[in-house]
């Protein structure tokens, strides 16, 4: 089942969209070498309900905690702990939030201190394909086009692109119809229609695209152990031009500040 958004509807979206980002921004503010997860996590928690929402991903099918952090190779899902944080980690941060009825979802890929060159790139290139699926999320398209855009950048640059996780639908849930596969064929798949929001979402790795489940039922990492990124937005499907509800531009801000690399 499909569900497409009245415009009001879509502006709640934004602004559950929008915590999400500055949630992103203050874990930016954070987010440093020494620094454990479950402290970033325990900030987010903090900052969501203090603006009005509520965690999405705590206790979502028993997940437990309010952040998806996800470090090296691991590709998503990771669960915070006291681990602290090393120089030349990268880490991708998930948060999903819940506020007056509706949600919404982002994910930002962080290097922590000094990260090999070869990362750094990873990291631009997955950012790239995100926003090169996003310029095809427009009336009119199909589904395929948004996943062959991202599938395209990512390979051309000699990466490779994760199969078994995928973007989704969402609105008044958290995961809906329609799933959106980072790899796909031009002009197959539904049409997009006005009304449709989708979080868009890739998964690409520095090695082979394989991934294996962790024993703790939710990470997910590379088979090679080789590095993985992501980046999401949530998008409103519109005419002429993807509508994207979430930013970074908050964090690149808080980056910014904190005198960590903004990757472009």
């Amino acid at each position: 089942m499909l569900y497409y958004k009245t415009q009001e509807e879509i502006e709640l979206i934004r602004e559950s969209s929008l915590l999400v980002s500055k949630t992103l921004a203050e874990v930016a503010k954070h987010i440093r070498v020494g620094i454990t997860t479950l402290y970033l996590d325990k900030l987010a928690e903090e900052f969501i309900r203090d603006h009005g929402g509520v965690p999405a991903f705590l206790d979502y099918n028993g997940f437990p905690n309010s952040l998806c952090v996800s470090v090296n190779s691991q590709v998503v899902h990771g669960i915070p702990n006291d681990a602290e944080l090393k120089d030349g980690d990268i880490c991708s941060v998930d948060c999903g939030v819940l506020k007056n009825g509706f949600y919404g979802d982002s994910a930002f890929t962080f290097p922590i201190g000094e990260v090999k060159n070869e990362t750094l790139r990873l990291l631009e290139i997955t950012k790239e394909s995100l926003y090169k699926g996003i310029e095809k999320a427009v009336a009119g398209s199909r589904l395929g086009d948004v996943s062959a855009a991202i599938q395209q950048h990512a390979e051309s640059n000699g990466y490779s692109v994760v199969r078994e996780l995928v973007g989704h639908g969402i609105g008044r849930n958290l995961h809906e119809k329609p799933e959106v596969p980072n790899y796909g064929k031009r002009g197959s798949g539904m049409v997009l229609k006005e009304g449709l929001v989708i979080a868009i979402e890739p998964m690409i790795n520095l090695g082979g695209k394989a991934v294996i489940h962790e024993h703790d039922g939710w990470t997910v990492r590379t088979a090679d152990n080789k590095p993985s990124a992501h980046f999401e937005h949530t998008v409103a499907i519109r005419k002429n031009k993807a509508d994207i509800l979430s930013t970074f531009d908050y964090i690149e801000e808080a980056l910014k500040e904190n005198k960590i690399k903004v990757i472009n």
